[in-house]
């Protein structure tokens, strides 16, 4: 069976622990505390480690997925989740005040992890901001194409899991593993 390590990285509430806990198939494991700086206006917990969930594609392939805290103080555990990953998801919150911003940071952050691997976006948010999937999306497409870059874009609701799955499944057929081994190539 072919294991693939996946991490789940982006800005504190982009969706990170409710995307991996809509599809994990076993009980979520998550490193959240309360938030004591001016991240509690925003949320009441925060990520300060990991989160981690497993889900099963098909008889074949078993995903292990690893959210990584949002918060960029947090960011010496970004390095030591990356390590060994197949893939990196990069959620983005819609509603924050320059998404593009937060995409370039875990662009340059995930850099090395992206480059030895393959990459989705998921562009989470999006129903509460009143433009529709396709205007959602045309910004982030155009910096895709201004910096040379070709990742998937999806429009999610990280709490849909049909639709965090849809985009979980696209990054592991990216994924191109060597049949005798099940080790990526």
């Amino acid at each position: 069976m072919a294991e693939l390590k996946i991490v789940i990285t982006g800005c504190m509430g982009a969706g990170k622990t409710t995307a991996i806990n809509s599809i994990s198939d076993t009980p979520l494991i998550a490193t959240d505390v309360g938030t004591t700086d001016e991240a509690r206006l925003e949320k009441d917990t925060t990520t300060v480690a990991m989160d981690y969930g497993t889900l099963t594609i098909d008889d074949d392939r078993v995903v292990y997925l690893y959210g990584t805290p949002g918060q960029e103080r947090f960011a010496h555990m970004w390095e030591i989740l990356a390590e060994g990953a197949l893939g990196v998801v990069i959620l983005l919150n819609h509603r924050r005040e320059d998404p593009l911003a937060d995409l370039e940071i875990y662009l340059e952050n995930f850099q090395q992890a992206i480059a030895n691997s393959t990459a989705v976006i998921g562009i989470t948010h999006v129903d509460e901001s009143g433009d529709t999937d396709t205007t959602a999306v045309t910004p982030y497409y155009d910096y895709m194409a201004r910096h040379g870059l070709d990742y998937p874009i999806f429009p999610i609701d990280a709490r849909a899991g049909a639709q965090v799955r849809v985009m979980i499944e696209a990054m592991a057929a990216m994924i191109q593993l060597d049949e005798e081994t099940d080790e990526a190539v």
